[in-house]
Protein backbone atom coordinates (compact mmCIF):
# COMPACT_ATOMS: atom_id res chain seq x y z
CA UNK A 1 0.00 0.00 0.00
CA UNK A 2 1.55 3.29 -1.06
CA UNK A 3 1.22 6.45 1.00
CA UNK A 4 1.35 10.00 -0.34
CA UNK A 5 3.34 12.38 1.85
CA UNK A 6 4.81 15.82 1.38
CA UNK A 7 8.52 15.84 0.56
CA UNK A 8 9.50 17.85 3.64
CA UNK A 9 7.92 15.30 5.98
CA UNK A 10 10.27 12.53 4.85
CA UNK A 11 13.39 11.57 6.82
CA UNK A 12 15.41 11.60 3.59
CA UNK A 13 14.52 15.28 3.08
CA UNK A 14 16.36 16.28 6.25
CA UNK A 15 19.28 14.00 5.40
CA UNK A 16 19.66 15.56 1.96
CA UNK A 17 19.44 19.05 3.44
CA UNK A 18 22.34 18.19 5.74
CA UNK A 19 24.42 17.00 2.76
CA UNK A 20 23.88 19.96 0.46
CA UNK A 21 26.92 21.78 -0.85
CA UNK A 22 29.44 19.07 0.07
CA UNK A 23 30.71 18.53 -3.51
CA UNK A 24 33.22 20.90 -5.10
CA UNK A 25 32.58 20.27 -8.80
CA UNK A 26 35.80 21.97 -9.91
CA UNK A 27 37.81 19.69 -7.64
CA UNK A 28 36.11 16.39 -8.43
CA UNK A 29 36.05 16.94 -12.20
CA UNK A 30 39.67 17.96 -12.56
CA UNK A 31 42.52 15.61 -13.51
CA UNK A 32 42.32 11.83 -13.21
CA UNK A 33 39.60 11.99 -10.56
CA UNK A 34 37.35 13.54 -13.20
CA UNK A 35 38.06 10.75 -15.68
CA UNK A 36 37.20 8.19 -13.00
CA UNK A 37 33.91 9.96 -12.23
CA UNK A 38 32.92 9.97 -15.89
CA UNK A 39 33.46 6.21 -16.03
CA UNK A 40 31.63 5.48 -12.76
CA UNK A 41 28.74 7.96 -12.79
CA UNK A 42 26.94 6.51 -15.78
CA UNK A 43 23.63 4.66 -16.01
CA UNK A 44 22.51 2.56 -19.00
CA UNK A 45 19.40 3.61 -20.86
CA UNK A 46 17.34 1.84 -23.50
CA UNK A 47 18.87 0.96 -26.89
CA UNK A 48 22.48 1.43 -25.81
CA UNK A 49 22.09 5.05 -24.75
CA UNK A 50 23.63 6.26 -21.49
CA UNK A 51 22.82 8.88 -18.88
CA UNK A 52 26.04 10.34 -17.45
CA UNK A 53 25.90 12.56 -14.35
CA UNK A 54 29.61 12.89 -13.52
CA UNK A 55 29.36 16.68 -13.80
CA UNK A 56 26.59 16.92 -11.22
CA UNK A 57 27.19 18.08 -7.63
CA UNK A 58 26.67 14.65 -6.09
CA UNK A 59 28.87 11.98 -4.52
CA UNK A 60 28.30 8.45 -3.26
CA UNK A 61 26.88 9.65 0.06
CA UNK A 62 24.38 11.96 -1.63
CA UNK A 63 23.48 9.18 -4.05
CA UNK A 64 22.86 6.91 -1.08
CA UNK A 65 20.49 9.48 0.40
CA UNK A 66 18.72 9.82 -2.95
CA UNK A 67 18.23 6.06 -3.00
CA UNK A 68 16.73 6.34 0.48
CA UNK A 69 14.41 9.05 -0.84
CA UNK A 70 13.32 6.83 -3.73
CA UNK A 71 12.59 4.00 -1.32
CA UNK A 72 10.91 6.12 1.35
CA UNK A 73 8.71 7.94 -1.18
CA UNK A 74 7.87 4.60 -2.83
CA UNK A 75 8.55 6.03 -6.27
CA UNK A 76 8.64 2.83 -8.32
CA UNK A 77 5.68 1.44 -6.36
CA UNK A 78 3.71 4.55 -7.30
CA UNK A 79 4.74 4.04 -10.92
CA UNK A 80 3.41 0.48 -10.65
CA UNK A 81 0.14 1.84 -9.28
CA UNK A 82 -0.05 4.21 -12.24
CA UNK A 83 0.45 1.63 -15.00
CA UNK A 84 -1.87 -0.83 -13.28
CA UNK A 85 -4.73 1.65 -13.49
CA UNK A 86 -4.94 3.49 -10.16
CA UNK A 87 -6.60 6.92 -10.10
CA UNK A 88 -3.32 8.83 -10.04
CA UNK A 89 -4.80 12.05 -11.48
CA UNK A 90 -6.59 13.07 -8.29
CA UNK A 91 -7.59 16.53 -9.54
CA UNK A 92 -9.73 15.11 -12.33
CA UNK A 93 -10.28 11.67 -10.72
CA UNK A 94 -8.77 9.89 -13.71
CA UNK A 95 -6.38 7.07 -14.52
CA UNK A 96 -3.06 7.93 -16.22
CA UNK A 97 -2.46 5.53 -19.10
CA UNK A 98 -0.14 7.01 -21.74
CA UNK A 99 2.40 4.22 -21.12
CA UNK A 100 -0.29 1.70 -22.02
CA UNK A 101 -0.17 2.97 -25.61
CA UNK A 102 3.37 1.60 -25.78
CA UNK A 103 3.13 -1.75 -24.03
CA UNK A 104 1.64 -3.83 -21.24
CA UNK A 105 3.75 -3.08 -18.16
CA UNK A 106 1.49 -4.76 -15.63
CA UNK A 107 -1.97 -6.24 -15.33
CA UNK A 108 -4.86 -5.59 -17.71
CA UNK A 109 -6.49 -2.22 -17.16
CA UNK A 110 -10.23 -2.49 -17.58
CA UNK A 111 -12.11 0.79 -17.32
CA UNK A 112 -15.70 1.53 -18.32
CA UNK A 113 -15.89 -2.11 -19.37
CA UNK A 114 -13.09 -1.64 -21.91
CA UNK A 115 -9.62 -3.20 -22.00
CA UNK A 116 -7.64 0.03 -22.45
CA UNK A 117 -4.58 -1.58 -24.02
CA UNK A 118 -6.80 -3.16 -26.67
CA UNK A 119 -8.50 0.19 -27.24
CA UNK A 120 -5.22 2.07 -27.76
CA UNK A 121 -3.76 -0.62 -30.01
CA UNK A 122 -7.00 -0.72 -31.99
CA UNK A 123 -6.90 3.02 -32.64
CA UNK A 124 -3.22 2.83 -33.63
CA UNK A 125 -4.09 0.04 -36.06
CA UNK A 126 -6.93 2.12 -37.46
CA UNK A 127 -4.49 5.00 -38.00
CA UNK A 128 -1.99 2.63 -39.62
CA UNK A 129 -4.60 1.13 -41.96
CA UNK A 130 -5.81 4.59 -42.97
CA UNK A 131 -2.26 5.80 -43.61
CA UNK A 132 -1.40 2.72 -45.67
CA UNK A 133 -4.48 3.28 -47.86
CA UNK A 134 -3.55 6.92 -48.38
CA UNK A 135 0.00 5.94 -49.34
CA UNK A 136 -1.28 3.24 -51.71
CA UNK A 137 -3.68 5.64 -53.42
CA UNK A 138 -6.76 3.79 -52.17
CA UNK A 139 -7.91 6.96 -50.38
CA UNK A 140 -7.52 9.99 -52.65
CA UNK A 141 -8.87 13.45 -53.27
CA UNK A 142 -11.96 14.05 -55.42
CA UNK A 143 -9.86 13.94 -58.60
CA UNK A 144 -8.48 10.52 -57.72
CA UNK A 145 -5.03 11.97 -56.98
CA UNK A 146 -2.81 11.08 -54.02
CA UNK A 147 -2.54 13.28 -50.97
CA UNK A 148 1.01 14.60 -50.53
CA UNK A 149 0.77 16.80 -47.41
CA UNK A 150 -0.77 16.39 -43.97
CA UNK A 151 -1.43 19.34 -41.65
CA UNK A 152 -2.15 18.97 -37.92
CA UNK A 153 -4.48 21.58 -36.39
CA UNK A 154 -4.09 21.58 -32.61
CA UNK A 155 -2.51 23.44 -29.73
CA UNK A 156 -0.48 22.57 -26.63
CA UNK A 157 0.05 18.83 -26.41
CA UNK A 158 -1.78 18.35 -29.70
CA UNK A 159 1.01 20.30 -31.38
CA UNK A 160 4.25 20.43 -29.40
CA UNK A 161 4.95 16.72 -28.99
CA UNK A 162 3.95 15.53 -32.48
CA UNK A 163 5.72 18.50 -34.07
CA UNK A 164 8.91 17.81 -32.10
CA UNK A 165 8.84 14.13 -33.08
CA UNK A 166 8.21 14.84 -36.76
CA UNK A 167 10.98 17.43 -36.99
CA UNK A 168 13.32 15.04 -35.15
CA UNK A 169 12.82 12.37 -37.81
CA UNK A 170 12.20 14.39 -40.98
CA UNK A 171 15.79 14.31 -42.25
CA UNK A 172 16.28 10.73 -41.06
CA UNK A 173 13.20 9.68 -43.04
CA UNK A 174 14.35 11.45 -46.19
CA UNK A 175 17.80 9.89 -45.94
CA UNK A 176 16.37 6.40 -45.43
CA UNK A 177 13.54 6.61 -47.97
CA UNK A 178 10.90 6.50 -45.24
CA UNK A 179 9.10 9.83 -45.70
CA UNK A 180 5.62 9.37 -47.15
CA UNK A 181 4.11 12.85 -46.92
CA UNK A 182 5.21 16.31 -45.84
CA UNK A 183 3.82 17.31 -42.44
CA UNK A 184 2.92 20.82 -41.31
CA UNK A 185 1.33 22.24 -38.17
CA UNK A 186 -1.11 25.02 -37.31
CA UNK A 187 -1.40 25.85 -33.62
CA UNK A 188 -1.54 29.56 -32.79
CA UNK A 189 -4.92 31.29 -33.04
CA UNK A 190 -2.98 34.17 -34.61
CA UNK A 191 -4.30 34.11 -38.20
CA UNK A 192 -0.79 34.65 -39.52
CA UNK A 193 0.07 31.10 -38.44
CA UNK A 194 -2.71 29.41 -40.42
CA UNK A 195 -2.32 31.79 -43.35
CA UNK A 196 1.39 31.05 -43.71
CA UNK A 197 0.81 27.29 -43.70
CA UNK A 198 -2.10 27.46 -46.14
CA UNK A 199 -0.22 29.75 -48.55
CA UNK A 200 2.59 27.19 -48.76
CA UNK A 201 0.29 24.15 -49.12
CA UNK A 202 -1.28 22.57 -52.20
CA UNK A 203 -4.78 22.35 -50.71
CA UNK A 204 -6.11 19.92 -53.31
CA UNK A 205 -3.53 17.34 -52.20
CA UNK A 206 -3.62 17.99 -48.45
CA UNK A 207 -5.24 16.26 -45.50
CA UNK A 208 -5.99 18.27 -42.34
CA UNK A 209 -6.18 16.65 -38.87
CA UNK A 210 -8.29 18.50 -36.30
CA UNK A 211 -7.08 17.46 -32.84
CA UNK A 212 -9.25 18.27 -29.83
CA UNK A 213 -10.17 15.77 -27.13
CA UNK A 214 -13.23 17.72 -26.05
CA UNK A 215 -14.09 19.01 -29.50
CA UNK A 216 -14.46 22.49 -27.98
CA UNK A 217 -10.90 23.92 -27.91
CA UNK A 218 -11.36 27.55 -28.99
CA UNK A 219 -8.03 28.03 -30.79
CA UNK A 220 -8.31 24.73 -32.63
CA UNK A 221 -11.90 25.22 -33.75
CA UNK A 222 -11.06 28.75 -34.90
CA UNK A 223 -8.18 27.45 -37.01
CA UNK A 224 -10.37 24.65 -38.32
CA UNK A 225 -12.86 27.25 -39.57
CA UNK A 226 -9.98 29.16 -41.16
CA UNK A 227 -8.94 26.00 -43.04
CA UNK A 228 -12.52 25.10 -44.03
CA UNK A 229 -12.98 28.55 -45.57
CA UNK A 230 -9.75 28.16 -47.52
CA UNK A 231 -10.81 24.74 -48.85
CA UNK A 232 -14.25 26.01 -49.87
CA UNK A 233 -12.72 29.06 -51.57
CA UNK A 234 -10.51 26.66 -53.53
CA UNK A 235 -13.60 24.76 -54.70
CA UNK A 236 -12.89 21.75 -52.47
CA UNK A 237 -15.18 19.78 -50.16
CA UNK A 238 -13.71 20.06 -46.61
CA UNK A 239 -15.30 16.76 -45.55
CA UNK A 240 -13.07 14.98 -48.09
CA UNK A 241 -9.91 16.59 -46.71
CA UNK A 242 -10.41 16.72 -42.93
CA UNK A 243 -9.83 14.13 -40.22
CA UNK A 244 -10.64 14.31 -36.49
CA UNK A 245 -8.68 13.06 -33.50
CA UNK A 246 -10.98 13.39 -30.53
CA UNK A 247 -12.84 11.52 -27.80
CA UNK A 248 -15.73 9.23 -28.64
CA UNK A 249 -18.14 11.55 -26.82
CA UNK A 250 -17.08 14.83 -28.45
CA UNK A 251 -19.11 16.70 -31.10
CA UNK A 252 -16.46 15.77 -33.69
CA UNK A 253 -16.72 12.02 -33.16
CA UNK A 254 -19.66 11.09 -35.38
CA UNK A 255 -19.73 14.16 -37.62
CA UNK A 256 -20.10 13.82 -41.39
CA UNK A 257 -17.75 16.81 -41.67
CA UNK A 258 -14.76 14.47 -41.40
CA UNK A 259 -13.40 11.80 -43.69
CA UNK A 260 -12.40 9.69 -40.67
CA UNK A 261 -12.30 10.03 -36.88
CA UNK A 262 -9.72 8.51 -34.53
CA UNK A 263 -10.23 8.34 -30.80
CA UNK A 264 -8.40 9.06 -27.56
CA UNK A 265 -9.76 9.20 -24.03
CA UNK A 266 -9.58 11.19 -20.81
CA UNK A 267 -6.83 8.98 -19.39
CA UNK A 268 -4.08 10.48 -21.56
CA UNK A 269 -3.23 14.12 -20.89
CA UNK A 270 -2.37 16.42 -23.80
CA UNK A 271 1.34 16.72 -23.07
CA UNK A 272 1.59 12.93 -22.83
CA UNK A 273 -0.53 12.28 -25.92
CA UNK A 274 2.10 11.81 -28.64
CA UNK A 275 1.86 8.07 -27.96
CA UNK A 276 -1.89 8.14 -28.67
CA UNK A 277 -3.67 8.91 -31.94
CA UNK A 278 -2.61 12.53 -31.44
CA UNK A 279 0.81 11.40 -32.64
CA UNK A 280 -0.11 8.15 -34.39
CA UNK A 281 -2.25 9.64 -37.17
CA UNK A 282 0.08 12.41 -38.36
CA UNK A 283 3.29 10.43 -37.88
CA UNK A 284 1.87 7.35 -39.62
CA UNK A 285 0.75 9.50 -42.55
CA UNK A 286 3.97 11.49 -42.76
CA UNK A 287 6.56 8.82 -41.98
CA UNK A 288 4.73 5.51 -42.14
CA UNK A 289 2.99 3.39 -39.53
CA UNK A 290 6.11 1.26 -39.13
CA UNK A 291 8.11 4.33 -38.06
CA UNK A 292 5.49 5.28 -35.48
CA UNK A 293 5.60 1.69 -34.20
CA UNK A 294 9.39 1.97 -33.80
CA UNK A 295 8.96 5.17 -31.76
CA UNK A 296 6.56 3.28 -29.50
CA UNK A 297 8.99 0.34 -29.21
CA UNK A 298 11.75 2.67 -28.03
CA UNK A 299 9.43 4.33 -25.53
CA UNK A 300 8.35 0.92 -24.22
CA UNK A 301 11.97 -0.01 -23.55
CA UNK A 302 12.42 3.13 -21.44
CA UNK A 303 9.18 2.43 -19.60
CA UNK A 304 10.41 -1.04 -18.64
CA UNK A 305 13.70 0.31 -17.25
CA UNK A 306 11.78 2.86 -15.17
CA UNK A 307 10.37 -0.01 -13.09
CA UNK A 308 13.75 -0.78 -11.45
CA UNK A 309 13.96 0.49 -7.83
CA UNK A 310 17.79 0.75 -8.00
CA UNK A 311 18.61 4.32 -9.00
CA UNK A 312 21.93 3.19 -10.51
CA UNK A 313 19.96 1.06 -13.00
CA UNK A 314 17.06 3.44 -13.62
CA UNK A 315 18.12 6.49 -15.63
CA UNK A 316 14.79 8.30 -15.42
CA UNK A 317 14.69 7.83 -11.65
CA UNK A 318 18.22 9.04 -10.91
CA UNK A 319 17.78 11.94 -13.36
CA UNK A 320 14.61 12.92 -11.49
CA UNK A 321 16.19 12.64 -8.04
CA UNK A 322 19.27 14.67 -8.95
CA UNK A 323 16.91 17.30 -10.32
CA UNK A 324 14.98 17.34 -7.04
CA UNK A 325 18.25 17.71 -5.10
CA UNK A 326 19.27 20.65 -7.28
CA UNK A 327 15.87 22.30 -7.02
CA UNK A 328 15.15 21.82 -3.32
CA UNK A 329 18.53 21.49 -1.64
CA UNK A 330 20.78 23.60 -3.86
CA UNK A 331 18.05 26.13 -4.75
CA UNK A 332 18.51 26.20 -8.52
CA UNK A 333 15.27 27.45 -10.15
CA UNK A 334 15.93 26.57 -13.81
CA UNK A 335 17.08 23.71 -16.01
CA UNK A 336 18.42 24.19 -19.54
CA UNK A 337 17.81 21.42 -22.10
CA UNK A 338 20.60 21.52 -24.67
CA UNK A 339 20.42 18.92 -27.45
CA UNK A 340 23.50 18.82 -29.68
CA UNK A 341 21.31 17.69 -32.56
CA UNK A 342 19.52 20.08 -34.88
CA UNK A 343 16.85 17.42 -35.36
CA UNK A 344 15.84 17.97 -31.73
CA UNK A 345 15.31 21.70 -32.28
CA UNK A 346 11.71 21.60 -31.00
CA UNK A 347 12.30 19.01 -28.29
CA UNK A 348 13.06 21.63 -25.58
CA UNK A 349 9.71 23.31 -26.34
CA UNK A 350 7.92 20.00 -25.86
CA UNK A 351 9.81 19.34 -22.61
CA UNK A 352 8.98 22.84 -21.45
CA UNK A 353 5.27 22.03 -21.59
CA UNK A 354 5.74 18.50 -20.29
CA UNK A 355 7.66 19.63 -17.21
CA UNK A 356 6.19 23.03 -16.39
CA UNK A 357 2.56 22.10 -17.01
CA UNK A 358 2.96 18.87 -15.02
CA UNK A 359 4.89 20.06 -11.97
CA UNK A 360 4.23 23.79 -11.93
CA UNK A 361 2.02 23.34 -8.87
CA UNK A 362 1.94 24.97 -5.42
CA UNK A 363 -0.56 22.60 -3.78
CA UNK A 364 -0.22 18.88 -3.15
CA UNK A 365 -2.42 16.07 -4.40
CA UNK A 366 -4.95 16.89 -1.69
CA UNK A 367 -5.19 20.61 -2.44
CA UNK A 368 -2.99 21.68 0.48
CA UNK A 369 -0.26 24.31 0.02
CA UNK A 370 3.28 22.91 0.02
CA UNK A 371 6.14 24.56 1.89
CA UNK A 372 8.87 23.79 -0.67
CA UNK A 373 9.58 24.67 -4.28
CA UNK A 374 8.40 22.32 -7.00
CA UNK A 375 8.94 22.22 -10.79
CA UNK A 376 11.83 24.14 -12.37
CA UNK A 377 11.69 26.60 -15.25
CA UNK A 378 12.67 24.76 -18.45
CA UNK A 379 14.23 26.38 -21.50
CA UNK A 380 16.69 25.43 -24.19
CA UNK A 381 17.96 25.48 -27.75
CA UNK A 382 20.14 23.16 -29.81
CA UNK A 383 23.90 23.43 -29.55
CA UNK A 384 26.01 24.93 -31.00
CA UNK A 385 23.51 27.74 -31.62
CA UNK A 386 22.98 28.24 -27.90
CA UNK A 387 26.71 28.70 -27.36
CA UNK A 388 26.46 31.91 -29.37
CA UNK A 389 23.35 33.02 -27.52
CA UNK A 390 22.53 32.45 -23.84
CA UNK A 391 25.56 30.36 -22.80
CA UNK A 392 27.22 33.60 -21.71
CA UNK A 393 24.84 33.74 -18.75
CA UNK A 394 25.24 30.01 -18.10
CA UNK A 395 29.03 30.40 -17.89
CA UNK A 396 29.45 33.72 -16.09
CA UNK A 397 26.05 34.89 -14.91
CA UNK A 398 25.10 35.29 -11.27
CA UNK A 399 22.60 32.40 -11.43
CA UNK A 400 23.65 28.77 -11.65
CA UNK A 401 21.52 26.86 -14.15
CA UNK A 402 21.80 23.04 -14.24
CA UNK A 403 22.04 21.71 -17.79
CA UNK A 404 20.79 18.60 -19.57
CA UNK A 405 22.85 17.84 -22.69
CA UNK A 406 21.89 15.29 -25.36
CA UNK A 407 24.35 14.16 -28.02
CA UNK A 408 24.87 11.45 -30.65
CA UNK A 409 28.01 10.02 -32.23
CA UNK A 410 26.55 9.98 -35.75
CA UNK A 411 24.38 12.40 -37.67
CA UNK A 412 21.16 11.44 -39.45
CA UNK A 413 21.82 12.70 -42.95
CA UNK A 414 24.83 10.56 -43.81
CA UNK A 415 26.43 13.70 -45.24
CA UNK A 416 29.48 15.47 -43.85
CA UNK A 417 32.65 17.26 -44.82
CA UNK A 418 36.22 17.18 -43.50
CA UNK A 419 37.62 20.62 -42.67
CA UNK A 420 40.85 21.21 -40.73
CA UNK A 421 41.22 17.50 -40.04
CA UNK A 422 37.77 16.69 -38.66
CA UNK A 423 34.16 16.35 -39.78
CA UNK A 424 31.26 18.61 -38.84
CA UNK A 425 29.88 15.86 -36.60
CA UNK A 426 33.22 15.53 -34.78
CA UNK A 427 33.27 19.30 -34.29
CA UNK A 428 29.74 19.15 -32.88
CA UNK A 429 30.67 16.39 -30.44
CA UNK A 430 33.89 18.17 -29.48
CA UNK A 431 31.85 21.23 -28.58
CA UNK A 432 29.52 19.38 -26.22
CA UNK A 433 32.44 17.64 -24.49
CA UNK A 434 34.23 20.97 -24.13
CA UNK A 435 31.16 22.75 -22.79
CA UNK A 436 30.59 20.16 -20.05
CA UNK A 437 34.15 20.60 -18.79
CA UNK A 438 34.14 24.39 -19.18
CA UNK A 439 30.96 24.63 -17.12
CA UNK A 440 32.25 22.22 -14.49
CA UNK A 441 35.84 23.40 -14.03
CA UNK A 442 35.92 26.97 -15.34
CA UNK A 443 39.19 28.88 -15.79
CA UNK A 444 41.23 31.23 -13.62
CA UNK A 445 42.42 34.46 -15.20
CA UNK A 446 43.99 37.65 -13.88
CA UNK A 447 41.41 39.54 -15.92
CA UNK A 448 38.11 39.10 -14.01
CA UNK A 449 36.22 39.49 -17.28
CA UNK A 450 37.93 36.35 -18.59
CA UNK A 451 37.65 34.33 -15.39
CA UNK A 452 35.19 31.44 -15.16
CA UNK A 453 34.23 30.22 -11.69
CA UNK A 454 33.08 26.79 -12.88
CA UNK A 455 30.91 24.69 -10.61
CA UNK A 456 28.08 24.73 -13.17
CA UNK A 457 26.45 21.27 -13.09
CA UNK A 458 25.33 19.27 -16.12
CA UNK A 459 24.40 15.78 -17.23
CA UNK A 460 24.42 14.26 -20.70
CA UNK A 461 22.46 11.59 -22.51
CA UNK A 462 24.49 9.97 -25.29
CA UNK A 463 23.65 7.53 -28.06
CA UNK A 464 24.91 6.36 -31.42
CA UNK A 465 22.27 8.03 -33.61
CA UNK A 466 18.87 9.66 -33.35
CA UNK A 467 16.46 7.11 -34.85
CA UNK A 468 12.74 6.43 -34.30
CA UNK A 469 13.54 4.00 -31.50
CA UNK A 470 16.05 6.21 -29.70
CA UNK A 471 13.68 9.16 -30.09
CA UNK A 472 10.91 7.15 -28.45
CA UNK A 473 13.26 6.17 -25.65
CA UNK A 474 14.15 9.85 -25.08
CA UNK A 475 10.49 10.83 -25.04
CA UNK A 476 9.61 8.23 -22.39
CA UNK A 477 12.76 8.99 -20.34
CA UNK A 478 11.68 12.59 -19.82
CA UNK A 479 8.04 11.71 -19.26
CA UNK A 480 9.09 9.27 -16.54
CA UNK A 481 11.55 11.74 -15.03
CA UNK A 482 8.77 14.33 -14.67
CA UNK A 483 6.46 11.68 -13.20
CA UNK A 484 8.98 10.65 -10.55
CA UNK A 485 9.62 14.27 -9.57
CA UNK A 486 5.90 14.88 -9.20
CA UNK A 487 5.70 11.85 -6.92
CA UNK A 488 8.52 13.25 -4.75
CA UNK A 489 6.86 16.66 -4.50
CA UNK A 490 3.48 14.98 -3.86
CA UNK A 491 1.81 17.06 -6.58
CA UNK A 492 -0.63 15.94 -9.26
CA UNK A 493 1.47 15.94 -12.44
CA UNK A 494 -1.49 15.07 -14.65
CA UNK A 495 -3.91 17.99 -14.48
CA UNK A 496 -3.39 21.58 -15.64
CA UNK A 497 -5.82 23.92 -13.93
CA UNK A 498 -3.37 26.76 -14.49
CA UNK A 499 -4.30 27.01 -18.16
CA UNK A 500 -8.02 27.46 -17.49
CA UNK A 501 -8.35 30.92 -15.91
CA UNK A 502 -6.98 32.78 -18.92
CA UNK A 503 -9.35 30.88 -21.21
CA UNK A 504 -12.34 31.87 -19.08
CA UNK A 505 -11.35 35.53 -19.05
CA UNK A 506 -10.78 35.50 -22.82
CA UNK A 507 -14.34 34.25 -23.32
CA UNK A 508 -15.58 37.13 -21.15
CA UNK A 509 -13.65 39.60 -23.28
CA UNK A 510 -15.10 38.19 -26.51
CA UNK A 511 -18.60 38.29 -25.01
CA UNK A 512 -18.03 41.93 -23.93
CA UNK A 513 -18.65 40.95 -20.31
CA UNK A 514 -15.80 43.03 -18.89
CA UNK A 515 -15.16 45.88 -16.54
CA UNK A 516 -12.24 47.57 -14.80
CA UNK A 517 -8.72 46.77 -15.95
CA UNK A 518 -9.86 43.78 -18.04
CA UNK A 519 -12.07 46.08 -20.11
CA UNK A 520 -9.24 48.61 -20.39
CA UNK A 521 -6.89 45.98 -21.79
CA UNK A 522 -9.59 44.72 -24.18
CA UNK A 523 -10.16 48.28 -25.37
CA UNK A 524 -6.48 48.50 -26.38
CA UNK A 525 -7.34 46.04 -29.16
CA UNK A 526 -10.79 47.46 -30.00
CA UNK A 527 -12.49 44.26 -28.89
Amino acid sequence: MVSWKNFDTLASYEKLMALKGRVDLVEVMSGESGAKRVAEYSVPMALGMKYNFAAKCVDDEILGALQELADEAQLTQKYEELYNGAVINTGEKRLVLHQLCRGQLGKDVICDGVNKRDFYVGEQKKAADFANKVHAGEITNAAGEKFTTVVQIGIGGSDLGPRALYIALENWAKQNGRQKMEAKFISNVDPDDAAAVLKSTDLAHALFIVVSKSGTTLETLTNESFVRDALKNAGLDPSKHMLAVTSETSPLAKSADYLQAFFMDDYIGGRYSSSSCVGAVILSLALGADVFAEIMDGAAESDKLAKDPDIRKNAALIDALIGVYERNMLGYPCTAVLPYSQALSRFPAHLQQLDMESNGKSVNRFGEAVNYVTGPIIFGEPGTNGQHSFYQLLHQGTSIVPMQFVGFKENQAGMDVVIQGSTSQKKLCANVAAQIMAFACGKDDEDPNKSFAGGRPSSIITGDQLTPKTLGALLAHFENKVMFQGFVWNVNSFDQEGVQLGKLLAKRVLAHETDGALKAYADMFDI
